[in-house]
């Protein structure tokens, strides 16, 4: 599954894997699913994708792209290391093409260890918080979020309210990179 929004885009959102419920049976990523109405919201709300249509879950985006580290729907809603590992060349692609002082946005441990062996970075050095911010290669920031799956939002572990302040605070940092619009200077479609 391609990502979706416009590539070399200041705020890169990485998720897991396709739904297969959600994004597997729409061909968007974070779509379709709860995980996907979620992030939607919170994404509209703190004015990251602006005029969402209830009917198809996406707005227009603003400067951000969202993809997955793995590109297809694993097994048992599962990735497998193997499945990571073979999708790495196109979280490489998606990460090279994130301008200087970017944010890359890991939604969920697997994409926060995805993003770190595409570029090569020990685990132990940028260890996975929600909320934390690592300092990349190229000046770029990773922020840390607890995955949006329902599992994780009926326990408590991660909030609305704390989905959204992670966003703001990937959005904050993105504004210092290149490429970063405000609702009120344009916007890039969904496509």
């Amino acid at each position: 599954m391609p990502g979706l929004g416009r590539p070399g885009s200041a705020l890169l959102i990485i998720g897991l894997a396709p739904g297969l419920r959600g994004a597997n049976a729409t061909g968007r990523p974070f779509t379709g699913d709860h995980s996907g109405a979620l992030l939607q919201a919170a994404l509209s709300d703190t004015g990251i994708v602006v005029s969402a249509p209830p009917e198809t879950g996406h707005g227009r985006m603003i400067a951000c792209r969202i993809t997955n580290a793995v590109r297809c729907a694993p097994p048992g809603n599962r990735p497998t290391a193997a499945e990571a590992a073979a999708c790495r060349r196109f979280v490489a692609a998606e990460l090279a093409a994130v301008p200087e002082r970017g944010v890359v946005l890991a939604v969920g441990r697997l994409a926060h260890g995805a993003v770190l062996a595409a570029l090569g970075i020990r685990p132990g050095s940028a260890p996975f918080g929600h909320g934390a911010v690592h300092v990349l290669p190229g000046d770029h920031r990773l922020v840390d979020s607890y995955h949006c799956s329902r599992l994780n939002t009926s326990t408590g572990r991660l909030t609305p309210k704390m989905l959204a302040d992670v966003l703001r605070l990937a959005a904050r940092l993105a504004r210092h990179a290149r490429g970063m619009e405000s609702p009120g200077q344009g916007s890039t479609s969904g496509r």
